[in-house]
């Protein structure tokens, strides 16, 4: 495909004659298994050209640590160039909106909707929603107590719990509630025909924009510091538009319900298959936070890669040079195995101290959520632990099913007993 410079950028998508292209066809792993085809772009010297299951033509791939620190960071890439056109890609069908969008935005106007949003994840916000968080796992495995062990940890609590969290920073009601998981997960992944994806999304945007004018019609001085008051406020003094504010609030619940249903759910997983790590927060339950951040470090959390970059320039960088309208994915699952930045990156090790992964992202795209997200994965990890001192898998680990076809990886159940 080619444009006129002048007018629009374009998309280049077809490889040199010499450029070698990777056929990446993301078959399910079994359990946390790294992708062995992510190992392999490690071992090279140079960005690879791959194809996706679906879509059209080829995108370069960034996997080494600098490579994709540098790809995200660049200004010379661009998402919003995205916006229409047709890419290699994981999915069959868009997962995320491209109207008025977080994802497809570039800065200024990225910085501007971030500065928005950024207003409700604070620490003092944080500190407000922990207790109630606690309340809420508390809950749930009063509950789980109730039905008996062995019991589904998916069922129970990695489920209900990052809905209820993500539903509570927004400041929802519980009837609006009633159903955004099963949505979620029909959003995010990409096997369910495109008119049923696009169904749950729009009765997601439904609740979302029911739940705006809810609180548009309340008085601006009986509002609180939810999301959705942020979000009204924004708009109401034109720092955001209504579209953009839809799109925001839709996007951190859909994205906060699934990501960490499956991501925690995947800690407790690995926990309870490494027995001498899990052996060690039980002493040292300080270490909680630290292994955490480890855990999301090492496990991974996502199949594929998520929305990719266009080179607005020639820009030289993992070792090739990117032509103008080229396609660039990176990959932050290969970043965060990188042994150049995290030695004997596939053992699980509690003791790396503070690192610089890129579960949560990088650059200007980073996740608005992860301080959130870190704070439930937090709390349930350490629940989890002192309620339950023989917690343990009910089934062998070769047992659990795993979720097929999905964009962030986890188990479709989580056996238990106690």
């Amino acid at each position: 495909m080619t444009t006129d410079p002048d007018t629009a950028l374009g998309t280049r998508t077809d490889p040199a004659p010499d450029e070698p292209v990777h056929c990446w066809k993301l078959d399910d792993l079994e359990a946390l298994e790294f992708d062995p085809f992510l190992h392999a772009r490690l071992l090279e010297d140079k960005a690879a050209r791959v194809r996706l299951p679906f879509g059209e033509g080829s995108a370069w791939l960034m996997a080494r640590y600098a490579d994709v620190k540098a790809a995200t960071t660049d200004p010379r890439f661009s998402r919003q160039e995205l916006v229409g056109r047709a890419i290699t890609s994981s999915s069959p069908h868009a997962i995320a909106s491209q109207k008025a969008s977080l994802n497809y935005a570039d800065p200024p106007r990225l910085n501007d909707m971030r500065r928005v949003v950024a207003r409700a994840f604070t620490g003092k916000s944080m500190q407000r929603l922990r207790p109630a968080a606690q309340a809420t796992v508390d809950r749930l495995l009063d509950e789980m107590e109730r039905h008996g062990s062995p019991a589904d940890l998916v069922e129970h609590l990695h489920g209900p719990f990052p809905l209820a969290a993500v539903a509570d920073l927004l400041g929802m009601p519980q009837d609006m509630r009633e159903g955004m998981t099963s949505w979620a997960n029909v959003i995010m992944t990409p096997g369910p025909a495109p008119e049923r994806s696009a169904d749950a999304m729009k009765t997601v945007r439904d609740s979302v924009v029911a739940l705006l004018a809810l609180r548009r019609a309340e008085p601006a001085d009986e509002r609180g510091d939810d999301l959705a008051s942020v979000l009204v406020e924004a708009a109401d003094a034109s720092e955001i538009t209504e579209a953009e504010a839809v799109s925001l609030a839709t996007a951190i619940l859909v994205s906060g319900a699934h990501a960490v249903r499956n991501n925690s759910a995947n800690m407790i997983y690995a926990l309870l298959t490494h027995p001498e790590h899990l052996a060690r927060l039980r002493a040292e339950p300080e270490m909680i936070p630290q292994a955490v951040d480890e855990l999301l470090r090492y496990i991974p959390h996502r199949s594929g890669v998520g929305i990719p970059r266009v080179a607005t320039r020639d820009i030289e960088i993992g070792g090739v040079l990117i032509r103008r309208g080229e396609v660039v994915y990176s990959s932050y699952l290969a970043a965060n195995r990188d042994p150049a930045v995290f030695p004997n990156p596939d053992a699980l090790d509690f003791d790396r101290g503070p690192i610089a992964h890129m579960a949560f992202g990088n650059g200007p795209h980073h996740c608005v959520g992860s301080m959130l997200a870190r704070m439930e994965s937090e709390v349930m990890v350490a629940t989890l632990l002192d309620r339950y001192p023989e917690l343990a898998l009910a089934v062998p680990p070769e047992q659990i099913e795993w979720q097929p076809g999905a964009l962030i990886r986890g188990p479709k159940t989580l056996p238990v007993t106690w």
